[in-house]
């Protein structure tokens, strides 16, 4: 599933090319796109004309376009395979067209907003916003490390309290949003800490020094359009990202550790896999 800077990267892009624009008409041409809007694909349609997005705002993986006036906003959930694309009105229907928006006012050059969703495991979907302008149903997410807001202390304090293994507090949406399993393993490979290490036994200074590698590996992925293992994942341009030729633990089993030389292992976790460096990400010691 597409992690932060993936999204970032698809927030980035209807940022430039949809925020600002009325929508002319909606057009919903599967009604499992919008599945999340309890009150069906007509109503959906009807909420969006003649009203004017706002500027598209993130937090973690969720990604949402505000409609200006009214406190609501619609909330996108890529799933395994959901794509928000920019096309021209005169591009060809994509196989998977879920759902076309259509603006009255056209500076961006006679382009749309298409939904796009292979596996339809994704969708569309309107919300009230809270006070802060968060779609109510992710009010409970917390912020992602790359918000400035992020509460570095907060966060160190509740891992402590949380008494659970590193890579579970770093993909726990309530402690810490926006981290998938490819930039865990990453970061953790960056930290030299083994996945499976307790979150009671990292100091505060351990802890910030982790917080600056998922940072760090965030950032490296965004400068070079993210992570696609696929044709699946683009931007709203429909391009790739080419993170995953810099990832030096995800996805390399067998392959040497680019800091020791050892093999790089997988092992199975939480219906997923664990990519690390045995040498040097020591596993902890079992206490009996």
């Amino acid at each position: 599933m597409p992690e932060l800077p993936e999204v970032e990267v698809v927030r980035r892009g209807l940022l430039r090319w949809v925020a600002h624009r009325t929508v002319a008409d909606a057009e919903v041409l599967h009604p499992r796109a919008v599945r999340r809007h309890l009150a069906g694909p007509d109503d959906f349609a009807d909420r969006l004309r003649g009203h004017r997005m706002g500027t598209p705002s993130r937090r973690g993986k969720y990604l949402w376009l505000p409609l200006e006036d009214t406190g609501q906003a619609v909330l996108a959930h890529l799933g395994m395979s959901g794509q928000l694309l920019v096309q021209p009105h005169s591009a060809p229907d994509e196989k998977h067209l879920r759902v076309r928006v259509r603006f009255t006012e056209d500076p961006a050059g006679d382009t749309e907003l298409r939904f796009v969703d292979q596996r339809t495991f994704g969708g569309l979907s309107l919300h009230d916003t809270t006070p802060d302008g968060l779609p109510d149903v992710i009010a409970h997410i917390a912020r992602d490390p790359l918000d400035p807001l992020f509460d570095e202390d907060a966060f160190h304090r509740a891992l402590r309290r949380k008494r659970t293994t590193v890579k579970r507090a770093l993909l726990d949406q309530s402690l810490i949003s926006g981290v998938g399993n490819i930039y865990a393993d990453e970061a953790l490979w960056r930290a030299r800490i083994h996945y499976e290490r307790p979150t009671a036994t990292l100091t505060r200074p351990r802890t910030l020094v982790l917080l600056g590698h998922v940072r760090d590996v965030m950032n490296a992925a965004l400068a070079v359009g993210g992570t696609s293992f696929d044709s699946l994942y683009v931007n709203v341009n429909g391009e790739s990202g080419y993170f995953d030729r810099s990832l030096d633990a995800y996805g390399r089993e067998g392959l040497p550790c680019r800091r020791c030389g050892t093999p790089i292992r997988r092992r199975p976790w939480m219906n997923r896999s664990s990519y690390y460096c045995p040498r040097c990400q020591r596993a902890p010691r079992v206490v009996s």
